[in-house]
């Protein structure tokens, strides 16, 4: 965890621990760069006194695909964009309850820890998802993915000849049901069509919402 000091945050660690977690934190955003290397997952106050949280969270995005989700004061939609664009798996609203950040915490690691099905591979043209690595390749080559990108990806492959509904994306990948939610899938089709390196791995289905291409 990183985050400063205060009665809510001692509370949210308690409720971690009670939850069967090991919490280490740390209180600078120096420290966080230092200290995430030997964590398996991050919980990241935006606010931090020393570093801004969004550069922060870029930073460990960059040197893997370690599960992170931002807690920001804010609580607007143009917050929660801006920490999914630099990296961040979820973005909760501090002033949330325990119940909903345990919640937010489990669904993120079920999707993005490695308890998938063994050696299952999904091809779509030249793209291979390996849905047991959590690895993405377009002609052989890999692209690194946030665990939100994976997850959005995959589940457009899975239904290859039919469009996906912006409810299910919502429902299948957030696991909510946001009704600002347009803006935060177009994000991240527009971050996986640059990574794709090809708009038309993607494709709008005006109306209804995208189906997977084929590059």
């Amino acid at each position: 965890m990183v985050e400063g000091i205060s009665a809510e945050i001692e509370a949210r660690r308690q409720d971690l621990r009670r939850q069967g977690y090991a919490v280490s934190s740390v209180d600078t955003g120096a420290k966080a760069l230092r200290a995430h290397r030997s964590s398996d997952f991050v919980l990241l106050d935006l606010d931090l006194p020393d570093i801004d949280g969004l550069e922060v969270c870029r930073s460990i995005r960059g040197a893997g695909d370690k599960p992170i989700i931002t807690v920001s004061s804010g609580g607007t939609e143009t917050d929660r964009i801006l920490a999914l664009q630099a990296g961040a798996d979820d973005c909760v609203d501090a002033r949330c309850g325990s119940r909903e950040m345990l919640a937010r915490v489990e669904a993120v690691l079920r999707r993005t820890l490695p308890c998938r099905q063994p050696g299952r591979v999904m091809t779509v043209g030249s793209l291979s998802l390996d849905v047991q690595a959590h690895e993405a390749r377009v002609r052989g080559e890999p692209v690194r993915l946030t665990g939100k990108e994976f997850e959005l990806l995959h589940k457009l492959a899975s239904h290859p000849d039919e469009p996906v509904s912006r409810k299910q994306l919502m429902a299948s990948v957030w696991e909510t049901s946001w009704a600002d939610s347009s803006r935060t899938i177009d994000t991240h089709v527009r971050s996986l069509r640059a990574k794709l390196g090809s708009s038309s791995w993607i494709i709008t289905v005006r109306g209804v919402g995208y189906r997977i291409g084929r590059g």
